[in-house]
């Protein structure tokens, strides 16, 4: 689920933004690295990324020929968030619809639970529609939280994010 790792970027520093002090050329590429990493969302390879915990190593600064900005390497830690096939996770659903529900789970979005994936649940039309097992009575609502298995994870390049198809077939899973 949680990811820390480590990695290694170049960070461009305009030429305007360069100054003799050390301390606001380590603040300039800082802010330059958060910028970079809050548009970068996620990744296949390494899911959503969260956080930069630590700024491990600024390297030495390259100078761009045309343009004069520098060019630094740098290495740092960060958190990141993937859910793998397989692992238990609990999220909270968010739409209904007769065939199956949406959850939300950390970062992700689509977590798509199937009614063919909840085979003691039923789907009860209504004011609120929602899934009933008639044996333990216990419903699948909006806004209820639900423990359950990944089935598959696929990544969308366009809008780099993930789906996910979850399932109720295990033990101790469905509402929490």
């Amino acid at each position: 689920m949680f990811l820390k790792v480590q990695l290694n970027w170049n960070v461009v520093i305009p030429a305007e933004n360069l100054d003799i002090k050390g301390l606001m050329l380590q603040k300039a590429i800082l802010v330059r690295l958060l910028d970079d990493f809050s548009a970068k969302k996620a990744t296949k390879d390494l899911g959503y990324l969260l956080c930069v915990t630590t700024l491990d190593k600024i390297g030495e600064g390259k100078v761009r020929e045309h343009s004069g900005d520098v060019l630094f390497p740098v290495t740092f830690t960060c958190l990141s968030f993937k859910v793998f096939r397989g692992e238990v996770i609990e999220g909270v659903v968010h739409k209904i619809l007769k065939h199956g529900v949406f959850l939300r789970c950390g970062p992700i979005e689509n977590l798509y639970l199937s009614n063919q994936k909840m085979s003691d649940y039923q789907y009860q039309i209504a004011e609120n529609p929602c899934f009933l097992n008639s044996k333990t009575g216990s419903r699948i609502e909006k806004d209820a939280t639900l423990r359950c298995i990944v089935i598959g994870v696929k990544y969308m390049e366009a809008p780099k994010e993930f789906q996910a198809v979850v399932g109720l077939e295990g033990d101790y899973l469905g509402p929490v």
